[in-house]
């Protein structure tokens, strides 16, 4: 099971986003889990996930963010704001999938 975390500054419309993905990933038969939280939680899952999605509004602490997975064998990607902002459950498992694929 992919183990999916997206982070946002409160952790609210990544609710929003997190939902469509599990709804499209349940669609396609994908086994994962997606969790929504604030940025300032990510450190309580570094240990936890395979996948870690960025909010577009958080483009800005990508560097920051990508210095703190390091060490840890995360797939991480800024979700394209069209995706999020249309909150396109498919072109997020898309994005989750090519991440994966990318780190076998």
């Amino acid at each position: 099971m992919t183990k999916v975390l997206l982070i946002c500054g409160a952790g609210a419309s990544s609710g929003f986003m997190a939902n469509a993905i599990r709804k499209a990933g349940k669609k396609r038969g994908l086994e994962m889990s997606v969790q929504a939280r604030s940025e300032s939680q990510l450190s309580e899952y570094l240990t936890e996930i395979d996948v870690l999605l960025i909010g577009p509004h958080l483009k800005y602490m990508e560097d920051e963010i990508l210095e703190k997975v390091s060490p840890y064998s995360i797939k991480v990607a800024v979700i394209p704001q069209m995706i999020y902002g249309t909150l396109d459950g498919n072109k997020a498992c898309d994005l989750i999938t090519k991440l994966i694929e990318a780190g076998e």
